[in-house]
């Protein structure tokens, strides 16, 4: 199992929008509110072999409403 973050930044206005469709899909495990540069922060867990790249693209980018995106990828919990 992979698990990775996505930071989100929404058009204005939208935040709540998208929000409710990562929601929807059901894809992310966690989503939150965020302040700062981005507006949403979202963890996610894909099968080993999953290219994380084509599930961002495929997955949360065609989401209405994203302006940009930031992944981050993580190698180990303590």
């Amino acid at each position: 199992m992979q698990t990775f973050f996505v930071e989100i930044k929404c058009a204005l206005g939208r935040t709540y929008e998208v929000a409710s469709a990562l929601a929807e899909a059901e894809i992310a495990s966690e989503i939150y509110s965020t302040a700062g540069t981005f507006d949403v922060l979202a963890k996610f867990h894909v099968d080993d072999g999953v290219d994380i790249g084509h599930f961002v693209g495929d997955k949360i980018h065609k989401i209405p409403g994203i302006a940009d995106t930031r992944t981050l990828i993580t190698f180990k919990a303590f």
